[in-house]
Formats: C-alpha cells, structure tokens, sequence
C-alpha cells in the first residue's frame, strides 16, 4: 500500500532530522512562548461551513496527533495548540482576527481562510506581522501573483486549475458558447477571468457575463435569461460555491434550463456540495477536484479517521488543512525553531507526499504549492454504492499542466 511506503520513509527520515537537528533543542532551537499555536481561520456559520468551518480544525487537531505519534519525544516541542476562528466570509473582520490571532493569541501559523477577499486581507496582515499564513480555501491567484508576499502560502486549489481542467476540457468536447454567473467578489472575479481566457483558447466563446450578489438566495434573474441570449449558450457556467452554488443549482433545476438546452458546468463543487443537493440533482456534471476520499485505499484510510471524529467524510479542503498543517509542523521540526523566515526557508522548494499529495511541490518563487488534480463527474444514485461515494475520477490532470506558471508581478 502507498500509505504504508510513504509512512516508513517519513519515519526514517523523521528520526534522522530529530537526531541531527530537529527535537528540542536542535538547530535553531528557538520555539517562541515555548509552544506553537496553530490557528484555523474559517467559515463557521456561513455559506463555506460545510466544505471547510469547524471540520477544518478538526483535520488540523488529526494533524497534530500524527505529528506528535510520528516524533514522541523527539518532537521539537511538545505544546502545540490548535485554536479556531470565524471571519464570517468579511474581509474586515478576517483583517482583525487575523491580527488578534497573531498579536494576542500568539499564533505562529494562520491557515485554510476561504474566501478569496479574506484570504488577501489575512496575507495583508500577514505580511506586516511577518507571520506564516498557509491559505487553502481561497481561489485567487492573486495570492501567488502580485499580491503575494514572502510569509503567504497557497495551498490545495486556485482559480487557473479549476479553469484549466473544466473549462477547456467542456469546450473542446463542443461547448463552445458559454454564459458565465459570477459571485462579485475577489474570488468570483478571477474565475471570470480564469474561465474566459480557458474557454476562449480552447476555441470557444462567452456570450455574456454577469456578477451576481454574494451571498445569495435568489438567482431567477440570471437563470430565466440563459435560454433567451443571442446566441443561446450550450452551457450555464455557475462559478458559485458552498451554499450559494446550491442554492443556484436547486433553481436551476426547478427552471429545467438543461430541457431547454442550457447544460450546466460548475466552476468549484465540493462532495459537501454534492450531499445538500442529492447526486441526482447534479448526475453527469463535470468539475474539477483535487482531492477524493474514496480515490484509492490511502485516501479512504484517513478519510475513515475523520468520519470516526466527525461523522462525516472530508473535503478535499479539510485533507488540504491536515497536509498543510502537517508539512508545517514538518518544517518546524527541520529547522528546530518556529521563527517564521526560518520556516519559510524550510518550505520553499519543499517535496510535499502526505496523504493529500504524492506529487507536491511548493514552488520557492510563488509559494505555490503544485500537485495533479482531476476531472470528475458525479455519479447518479443508481451508481452510488455508499454514502458519500459521489465522484467519479474521469481523468488526471498533471501538476504542471494543471497550474499556471509563476507570474512575473510575484516578488517576494
């Protein structure tokens, strides 16, 4: 089993690292108010609750217990704490938390922030605080663009892979007109721009596209125009997520667009997504993913932990949270030390094979991290063998096609 391999070679090279540098007391030696604080920063209550919020910090807490199994008492220190936050999707208050996080309650590591516009305010804070922030719940490539900095890292997905993969795979399979329904937020924004310039490579063409409020209930508007455009689009592009992107494709099909001819393709959907709806609602959509618990033995392993401790299974942003808490920790133990320039230093360049990745790399000149990624497609019920067995893996997509490359406005 995969699993099995990467865990005797983690361990060996883990023991190595402990006994060189790594425990206490090795290399820098340096643990500030001897303990690191590791805090989750997420959507506890509103549309993104479901695909990240409070199960988010459950994956970091199955981090920190690996972590400690894996080094015992060779474990650079033995104080870590995990602590969890609510920006409620609000940039302005991802802002102060984040500064609360890092100026009173100590936290070495801010992590997951979806939201696009909350993740640029957090990098913001993080920047002046020289604080690490890992983010995997934002799309934005703008976090590893001009707007990146040398304490920020992106984590999991962004807005070009989602693109990549079902924009340009649907228009080469002939959907060539597209009418695009944005969220009008940073997030919503750069899927516009990622899907646009995806669709049109690929030789097809946008007939029209709208910002829609975020959040939102009500989507009529845009719906009952789809099938009156000129020329009339093949496909209605939903670049919602979490509970808004329910809420369109409920009405969606309550208009029964896809009779009139107007299929529907998703920009971003998570298995959570999938679950409020029913599979049935979305049957024979494909998207993008980057991550699945049920892909292979490893995957279903873990995903088996976190249904004991949550009664549900993961996302593939809570495996990106444990991963990314995990190769934080792993960085810490290198180094000896939590000072973040010297984590950083750890992480730059750094081969990530945990449980969310085997093809990891976080690119030292964007603090990127790049891994393959999948086209799926949901399943119907009458394929649905158990609960929550929603994808289907059609094909993969390589770490190097599957992101952009490093923008030249990234410095660091």
């Amino acid at each position: 089993m995969r699993l099995l391999g990467r865990s005797a070679a983690l361990a060996t090279a883990g023991a190595l690292l402990a006994g060189c540098a790594g425990g206490p007391g090795g290399g820098g030696g340096a643990i500030s108010d001897d303990k690191v604080v590791l805090a989750v920063l997420t959507d506890q209550s509103g549309v993104y609750a479901d695909l990240s919020g409070k199960n988010a910090v459950e994956a970091v807490r199955m981090a920190v217990a690996d972590f400690k199994a894996k080094y015992g008492d060779k474990a650079v220190t033995e104080n870590i704490e995990v602590i969890g936050a609510d920006h409620q999707n609000k940039p302005e208050i991802a802002n102060s938390k984040a500064q609360e996080l890092y100026d009173r309650q100590k936290a070495d590591l801010i992590l997951d922030v979806p939201t696009s516009s909350a993740a640029l305010a957090v990098a913001n804070v993080a920047k002046t605080k020289k604080k690490v922030f890992i983010d995997v719940g934002a799309a934005t490539t703008e976090l590893t663009g001009k707007q990146c900095n040398k304490y920020t890292f992106h984590y999991g997905y962004n807005s070009y892979m989602l693109a990549h993969g079902t924009g340009t795979a649907l228009t080469k399979d002939g959907a060539k007109n597209w009418y695009l329904v944005y969220p009008d937020y940073a997030f919503g924004q750069d899927m516009e721009k990622t899907f646009r310039a995806s669709v049109e490579s690929a030789g097809g063409k946008i007939v029209k596209s709208d910002p829609t409020p975020f959040p939102n209930d009500n989507f009529s508007t845009f719906l009952l125009k789809a099938p009156n455009l000129d020329p009339k689009p093949q496909v209605l592009g939903a670049m919602q997520a979490g509970g808004d992107l329910v809420n369109l494709v409920k009405q969606y099909n309550e208009y029964k667009l896809r009779d009139k001819g107007v299929d529907l393709a998703v920009g971003l959907m998570f298995l959570t997504d999938i679950h409020s709806l029913g599979p049935d609602a979305m049957a024979g959509t494909r998207f993008t993913d980057f991550w699945y618990w049920n892909a292979d033995e490893d995957n279903r392993a873990w995903a088996d932990k976190f249904h004991a401790k949550t009664g549900t299974r993961p996302t593939a942003v809570h495996a990106a949270d444990y991963s990314a808490a995990l190769q934080y920790l792993e960085a810490v133990q290198r180094g000896g030390t939590d000072k973040a320039d010297d984590v950083v230093a750890q992480l730059e360049g750094h081969k990530v094979d945990d449980i969310f990745t085997a093809t990891g790399t976080i690119r030292a000149e964007d603090h990127l991290l790049t891994h393959d990624a999948y086209l799926a497609e949901v399943k119907p019920s009458s394929e649905v063998k158990e609960p929550w067995d929603y994808e289907k893996i059609v094909s993969t997509i390589p770490a190097a096609e599957a992101f952009q490359q490093p923008d030249a406005s990234c410095e660091l």
